[in-house]
């Protein structure tokens, strides 16, 4: 099937760098877009594309509760619908330790993160880093690495503490660390000479129980982001994010947005990576099978190994729930959940406020890489194929600057590249889960914060918004808020 292109497709698909063509219509928006960037002009016309409630196409809920997340999406089959309730259950219930008279939920640990995936992910939605270093933090953790090349070409795991800190552990047993960080302020102020105050933190790892830390330990902190949606952005078909890439930088925009190219533990092979905030893992089911290892210490066939390292020997000598402990009933059951969450639709898209913050952020070039529409191709489950969507993502890795970097590479993602996250949903966040905390690790408390964190490729268009009028920075905010 051919693919909508993104009402703002790249510059480079009309200077010939595109394989493929562009229907007359498309070219014809992309121009007027383009005169709105430069000239500040209306571009009404454009953001018609995607000032529409359906955010999520026919997987649309129309529903903007604190239970924003955790429906399913509206077009599920009934048996699906059945399925996604068992996904629901193993998604949100607490795993206990091995053994239990709950033999299909125990073997939770040794180390561990987090007792179940909503722990994080609470109502499906976003993490929240800690208030100070006393508070248990919420959706929070850190990922380890040393210098050098892992296996297939990920990360480099420390010998002694693996590839994420495990902050908690079974009754009896050492964590292997906690969580510090430490937070500074920094001014700037716009254009107009409005001021504002960033927070930039710097972590550390307190209590190492298992030797010391390594003088070279690279940290990235993350941040657990909502589940809405996934299935989609599955369903987007690899040839229309290689079309979006544009690795060289072949048409001079300042943009060079790339795939990685991570390891597919069920094909045994590099294909491209979607998610994960390095776009790290390639499918719903890998980054599931993932987090159920790494957070919660349960093992799948996917993963079937504990995470535990050679001088952790209590870890390893800890009693198993199970080989695996996740049956693959069970992980396609929460891989079902996690696919088909149902996005939640755009809210007042006939306000005339949301519409100027909408040419705002086309005018501020937001949309070279937070791409607003695609559509769908193939997928197992009927209900995400051939959907219109409105994501603002292209799944691609950005350069975005020192100031977010966390100088560790994830495959062919570099210390300052980052996958452009989606937008949709972004504005229940404070409804759903109480805070607004954005980013990888959440150190922007607003939206604002976190557009005036973009550098590197972001850079240009951070710029363009510290220029606008303070009734254009409200209203693009609003028009996010109203995602």
């Amino acid at each position: 099937m051919s693919l909508q292109p993104s009402p703002f497709p790249p510059l480079r698909r009309l200077l010939g760098h595109d394989r493929g063509w562009i229907p007359i219509v498309a070219i014809s928006a992309l121009l007027v877009a383009l005169i709105a960037i430069s000239c500040g002009d209306d571009a009404d016309e454009d953001v018609d594309a995607f000032l529409i409630p359906e955010l999520g196409g026919d997987t649309t809920a129309f529903n903007d509760t604190r239970n924003a997340f955790s429906l399913s999406a509206r077009n599920l089959s009934n048996d699906n619908r059945r399925r996604f309730e068992v996904g629901d259950s193993f998604f949100t219930q607490n795993w206990v330790t091995a053994p239990a008279s709950t033999t299909s939920r125990d073997g939770l640990g040794p180390l561990f993160n987090a007792q179940s995936c909503s722990s994080c992910h609470v109502l499906d939605g976003r993490g929240r880093p800690p208030t100070d270093n006393d508070d248990p933090e919420r959706g929070l953790l850190l990922r380890l690495s040393i210098p050098g090349t892992g296996e297939h070409g990920g990360p480099n795991p420390d010998p002694n503490y693996g590839g994420q800190l495990q902050d908690r552990a079974l009754l009896g047993l050492t964590p292997e660390g906690a969580i510090h960080i430490e937070w500074t302020e920094i001014t700037g102020e716009y254009d107009d000479g409005t001021p504002y105050t960033l927070r930039s933190p710097v972590y550390s790892i307190a209590d190492p129980a298992f030797g010391p830390l390594p003088d070279d330990l690279m940290i990235s902190p993350r941040i657990a982001p909502i589940v809405i949606g996934m299935g989609l952005l599955e369903a987007i078909a690899d040839e229309r994010l290689l079309e979006l890439a544009d690795p060289d930088d072949e048409d001079g925009d300042g943009i060079s947005g790339r795939v990685n190219m991570v390891w597919d533990v069920r094909s045994g092979e590099l294909v491209i990576g979607r998610f994960g905030w390095k776009a790290g893992q390639p499918s719903v089911e890998q980054q599931s099978a993932g987090a159920f290892l790494g957070d919660i210490g349960i093992t799948s066939s996917l993963f079937p190994t504990q995470g535990c390292t050679a001088v952790q020997t209590v870890c390893l000598d800890a009693v198993s729930g199970g080989d695996p402990e996740l049956s693959d009933d069970r992980l396609a059951d929460v891989t079902l959940y996690a696919s088909t969450l149902a996005v939640p639709a755009m809210r007042n898209t006939d306000d005339e406020v949301i519409r100027r913050g909408a040419e705002a952020l086309v005018r501020s070039g937001c949309t070279a890489c937070h791409v607003a529409t695609h559509t769908t191709s193939d997928h197992p489950i009927p209900a995400l194929r051939d959907q219109l969507i409105v994501p603002f993502t292209d799944l691609l890795l950005h350069d975005m600057g020192e100031g977010l970097a966390d100088n560790r590479h994830e495959f062919a993602a570099d210390g300052r590249e980052w996958r452009t996250p989606p937008l949709w949903g972004i504005g229940l966040v404070e409804t759903v889960n109480g805070h607004t905390n954005f980013l990888h690790d959440g150190r922007a408390r607003t939206l604002e914060e976190a557009i005036l964190w973009h550098g590197g490729e972001g850079e240009a268009s951070r710029d363009a918004f510290k220029a606008l009028s303070a009734e254009d920075r409200d209203a693009l905010i609003r028009f996010l808020e109203s995602l």
